[in-house]
């Protein structure tokens, strides 16, 4: 091998390392490994692991929350995810992910007596979830349930309430002190 052939050689494999650590900090979630079942959650939080599981329905919760609820009765299942509205926009439309087997990347955190994952990213879901179209441009995340794209109002002006002072009915007396 001539110097210059191995001079080529090692910028190319150097920079197929920089490649794979600059991939690897960019997307630590997919370099974790095999996703465990969401029944196993709960024995990893702390770590940054792929979760699978069939998510059974999406759930509305208060101000436009959206939870994966993976078994029957939500409040002994094991694990969650929840979407924050904010998010909603950048991720896509999430209730086409009911009835479907969901691989989900990120941090385990424990809340509430249960491990979630926080989905910021639709780059956080894998296989057939990474599919998912973007959210209809009527939906209204506080409306839950309804897709308007609203009508426009000025706002209406508070109407002050004032108490009406009313006059003593009888008269007041004050005891005298006694010395």
């Amino acid at each position: 091998m001539t110097p210059v052939t191995a001079r080529v050689t090692a910028r190319g494999i150097e920079r197929d390392v920089w490649c794979k650590i600059v991939f690897a900090l960019l997307f630590p979630a997919l370099c974790a490994g095999e996703c465990i079942p969401y029944s196993q959650a709960r024995d990893h939080i702390g770590e940054t692991r792929c979760v699978s599981g069939k998510v059974l329905r999406i759930k509305h919760g208060a101000r436009g929350v959206m939870f994966f609820d993976y078994c029957e009765d939500f409040r002994v299942c094991p694990f969650t995810v929840v979407v924050f509205p904010g998010k909603l926009k950048d991720i896509g439309d999430v209730r086409q992910l009911e009835n479907k087997t969901v691989e989900i990347h990120g941090e385990i955190k424990k809340y509430d007596g249960r491990a979630e994952i926080v989905l910021d990213h639709v780059r956080q879901l894998s296989g057939e979830a990474a599919l998912i179209p973007p959210l209809p441009k009527n939906y209204d995340v506080e409306k839950t349930g309804h897709y308007s794209a609203g009508t426009f109002s000025h706002p209406k002006a508070k109407q002050s309430t004032s108490k009406k002072k009313q006059p003593a009915t009888m008269p007041v007396e004050i005891p005298e002190d006694e010395e």
